[in-house]
């Protein structure tokens, strides 16, 4: 671990460095990182950022694992504000940039303009291409708020010689729409007579009436309409003595609010 000091070109300021040789003692970066911050702000009365250059050096010398427990501490100190981390994704499997977009509140992703499939090479045709993709590139941000909700921000960037441009791609674009559309054979969309088609379908839940008041057959008898049927039964059927031998069951309902029974079919109230 070296010591020394640098001086701020914009501003006249000494900044106090440290210089780590040896990454794969993480514990002593940690301690470095929060004494130097501690030394550039005034301890409780205000809070520093720390930027990590390239988290992919890093994990040359140290394990994934290490690595997370260090930003885990780094992102839980009082004093420190945000931690901004540089990753080259094409260097690591899949699994670390998925731990560290875990870790994080925001994921920045920049990609060129024109993308090549695995193992394809540039041919003098596509010099024109790669040269715009040198220039060009699309930078897509993820924010992952603490509701859980992800807002997404689509730009294009470009670079020019004095400077580099940012233009904001709205999620309305022709292109975007298209690609997200699945590449299907058949038509999605309907046209206005098919619209009205299926506006005059009846369904079988909407009942029409057909001048009568509608009822729903709930599978049982009223209580009044049982009582009935059995006066006129008994008036117009006299007990005779070959009825007497048999035996029957009558069942009668004690209110009408009572619930339907559960082994009757729930579908008798649809007009099919």
């Amino acid at each position: 671990m070296e010591r020394g000091t640098v001086r701020n070109p914009y501003e006249e300021t000494l900044l106090k460095t440290s210089l780590c040789k040896n990454l794969k003692e993480l514990d002593k970066v940690l301690s470095s990182i929060i004494e130097l911050g501690k030394e550039i702000v005034e301890e409780g009365k205000g809070r520093f950022a720390v930027a990590i250059d390239s988290v992919s050096e890093i994990l040359r010398h140290s394990s994934l694992p290490s690595v997370a427990r260090i930003l885990s501490h780094l992102r839980s100190h009082d004093q420190v504000s945000c931690i901004f981390c540089l990753l080259h994704v094409d260097l690591h499997e899949a699994k670390v940039a998925a731990t560290l977009e875990y870790l994080s509140t925001m994921h920045a992703d920049v990609e060129p303009i024109v993308q090549r499939t695995n193992g394809q090479r540039n041919t003098s045709e596509d010099l024109p291409m790669v040269e715009q993709s040198f220039k060009r590139g699309k930078f897509h941000v993820r924010f992952k708020r603490r509701n859980g909700r992800v807002r997404v921000m689509r730009e294009e960037l470009y670079v020019e010689g004095s400077g580099i441009k940012i233009t904001e791609v709205s999620s309305e674009d022709g292109i975007t729409a298209q690609s997200l559309v699945p590449k299907v054979q058949f038509n999605l969309d309907l046209s206005e007579k098919e619209r009205l088609d299926r506006a005059k379908v009846v369904l079988p839940f909407e009942h029409q009436g057909t001048g009568k008041p509608i009822q729903i057959y709930d599978g049982r008898k009223s209580l009044n309409e049982s009582e009935n049927e059995e006066k006129q039964a008994s008036v117009e059927k006299p007990q005779t003595t070959e009825d007497s031998g048999r035996g029957e069951i009558i069942y009668f309902r004690d209110s009408d609010d009572e619930m339907p029974d559960s082994d009757e079919d729930p579908d008798d109230d649809l007009d099919i």
